[in-house]
């Protein structure tokens, strides 16, 4: 798969590693930093390199007749470190004889065959494909009778001190700024115990247990103090989301609130973050703050929109005094004064705000209209994205709105059902509407009634964590097709505009999914072959680097390489969207659609279509507003922004990044 990056997003130094060799993972601390770090591009290559890390150790042990020990950690972020030591284990001899592990943590109360429990993670993604001795593997028991906690933890510590202790510990990190499960007021002396968990991890793990309810509220986890006796650490984050915990375990003071920021008292700790992880961290934020950098016209463009939402200043007001105060006078020395500087990306803010998101026709430019390539073809096809059934509308609805409302040909593809997200509750509603409108109209109401009942049985018997039966699945989906298609409607697009494409990596029936696969892929070029349209938009809001956003991405992507290299024809703009939980920085906006009140009125009914997400969604997160209320805020927040810093001021703006394709 082509590397993707976004024209106007800003690049941060990233490390670089291939297959065919091993990264010593940088130790130099820089900037603020209090823990070292490793930044790269994509999770993928960061996971490659931690992969390739642990098999350097595993070999170098078994060299000298000796184990290696390894402390090993569950959740989305190590999926590609073990995906990668199982290739190694297959492709390229990598042995796990010699290896022993301990895990981190687990639920407390589960069984070990539960879908949620990390033993049964550990067995399906790493375990089950080596050849690890199973006697060699130590996961947390969660099935025991409380009484006997206090005795197991202290055996388990134990082992490990029979086994000499933990030669690598690998970590990931929770919002709550939590190391295994150690919550926010964690001892650094802390030893492997039971604890009751955060709201917040609760929270977070609520997707996994199909609603907060069912999630446990106790674990069983190494303490700190466990974690700290390892030889070495290596702890790896992914996401935006992650970014701001990042930003204080690293940089912040060591306290018990992030437990995190106890590592920085470890002499060998390596923290392994992909860019969007990292995008809080100073130097990343603001690197003209620590070394001389190239002043790119985009890095120009982020100084300039820094400095102005520091000072609360408009653009245009910013002084010479302003840019020499806080540390820009390199960028005042070489392209001063401080009015110019401000003129040219005042100027290029301006050119970013548009009302004609498809282009405007020919007949319709008017003297000092920006031409924009493509404005001759019209109407044009446009083919919007939607991981989920509503993130159009979330998302860009009120955009969606101007382009039909323009003349546009617009068509939608759903890329997945989101059948998970809908309460049993509702697919017990609609089966019984079904009922009752086949009952109606004389059709065979027998097969209906057996149906309901069926299902009514399932709901009933049906377990915390249990995934859905077929039936309810498909009920679950039909829901939110129609809902869909509602939503589509209330944005003036035809049913016959609309494509279900059901993506095989989602319908696994569990909150777990598929890797991409090439059918994933075949059906999305397909889809572009048949309708070889001139725009396409997609979500670019990556904040789970596993999650369905990221993986319906991944397959557009691989199918837009495929189509633009063999259509023969100029390959359409991509141009991504955010969804519900962050919008796009000013300076990384590509193109900014201004909504009038009235637009984001109709947006907000389109909105309300997705009458399985109003009100209460089944994973909202820890941001309990409503979806339309999430989207509302962004939109209006982003004009808020552009107001600030001297722009005309609009009711809502939604934002875009054009994407091209980078070099392998």
């Amino acid at each position: 798969m082509t590397r993707s990056h976004w024209s106007s997003t800003p690049t941060a130094p990233v490390a670089k590693h291939t297959r065919s060799g091993t990264l010593g993972l940088s130790t130099q601390l820089r900037g603020s930093e209090r823990l070292a770090v490793t930044e790269f591009q994509h999770a993928e290559d960061a996971s490659l390199a931690v992969a390739h890390e642990i098999a350097q150790l595993i070999r170098s042990r078994s060299a000298a007749n000796q184990k290696c020990v390894l402390g090993l950690a569950t959740g989305s972020t190590p999926l590609g470190v073990y995906r990668e030591l199982v290739r190694l284990h297959q492709m390229e001899s990598l042995s796990f004889q010699d290896v022993v592990t301990f895990n981190l943590d687990e639920y407390y109360p589960i069984s070990p065959d539960a879908s949620q429990s990390y033993h049964r993670f550990m067995w399906e993604n790493l375990f089950s494909h080596i050849d690890i001795r199973p006697e060699k593997v130590h996961i947390p028991d969660g099935q025991l009778p409380q009484e006997a906690l206090a005795a197991y933890c202290q055996s388990y510590e134990a082992q490990i001190r029979e086994a000499g202790g933990l030669d690598l510990q690998l970590l990931g990190i929770g919002r709550t700024g939590h190391i295994g499960f150690n919550e926010p007021g964690s001892p650094a002396d802390s030893r492997t115990r039971l604890i009751a968990l955060d709201r917040v991890t609760r929270l977070d793990a609520a997707s996994d247990f199909y609603g907060e309810q069912y999630v446990p509220r106790r674990a069983i986890t190494m303490g700190v103090g466990t974690i700290m006796e390892s030889r070495r650490i290596i702890l790896m984050a992914f996401g935006e989301n992650k970014s701001a915990t990042v930003a204080q375990a690293v940089e912040g003071p060591i306290s018990a609130n992030i437990p995190a920021s106890y590592l920085q008292q470890h002499p060998q700790v390596q923290c392994v973050l992909d860019f969007a992880a990292a995008a809080e961290l100073t130097r990343v934020k603001s690197p003209w703050l620590f070394e001389p950098i190239q002043w790119t016209e985009q890095m120009t463009k982020r100084a300039v929109i820094w400095l102005a939402r520091k000072l609360n200043k408009a653009i245009l007001k910013l002084t010479d005094e302003d840019f020499g105060e806080h540390g820009l006078q390199d960028l005042l020395a070489g392209q001063g004064p401080a009015y110019e500087i401000n003129l040219k990306v005042f100027r290029d803010l301006v050119g970013k705000i548009t009302g004609w998101p498809a282009g405007k026709p020919e007949s319709l430019l008017r003297p000092g209209d920006i031409r924009r390539p493509g404005d001759a073809i019209f109407p044009k096809k446009i083919l919007v994205f939607s991981p989920h059934p509503d993130d159009d509308v979330i998302s860009m609805g009120g955009t969606i709105i101007r382009m039909v409302d323009q003349g546009h040909n617009v068509h939608i593809a759903y890329q997945t059902s989101g059948n998970i997200a809908v309460f049993d509750a509702d697919a017990l509603r609609y089966a019984d509407f079904v009922r009752e409108f086949n009952r109606g109209f004389g059709l065979d109401a027998v097969s209906a009634e057996r149906l309901e009942r069926q299902l009514e049985e399932f709901v009933i018997g049906k377990k915390a964590g249990d995934s859905d039966s077929p039936p309810l699945r498909t009920i679950k989906t039909l829901i939110r097709r129609c809902e869909a298609r509602a939503g589509a409607r209330a944005c003036g697009i035809p049913p016959q505009q609309l494509h279900f494409l059901d993506l095989p990596f989602y319908e696994t029936g569990l909150i777990r999914k598929d890797p991409i696969s090439q059918a994933d892929v075949q059906i999305i070029l397909e889809l572009l072959q048949k309708l070889r349209p001139h725009q396409i938009y997609a979500a670019g809001d990556l904040s789970d680097p596993h999650g369905t956003h990221r993986m319906c991405l991944e397959a557009l992507l691989q199918a837009i390489e495929i189509f633009n290299r063999d259509s023969g024809t100029t390959p359409p703009e991509v141009w991504l969207y955010r969804g519900a939980w962050q919008e796009w920085e000013p300076e990384s906006i590509d193109m900014a659609i201004p909504l009038s009140p009235g637009e984001l009125a109709r947006k907000r009914d389109a909105i309300f279509k997705h009458q399985s997400q109003k009100d209460r969604a089944m994973f909202p997160g820890t941001d309990q507003r409503e979806f339309w209320q999430r989207a509302e805020d962004r939109n209006r927040g982003t004009a808020d922004i552009f107001n600030r810093l001297g722009l005309a001021e609009y009711e809502a703006i939604e934002g875009f990044v054009k994407w091209s394709a980078a070099s392998q």
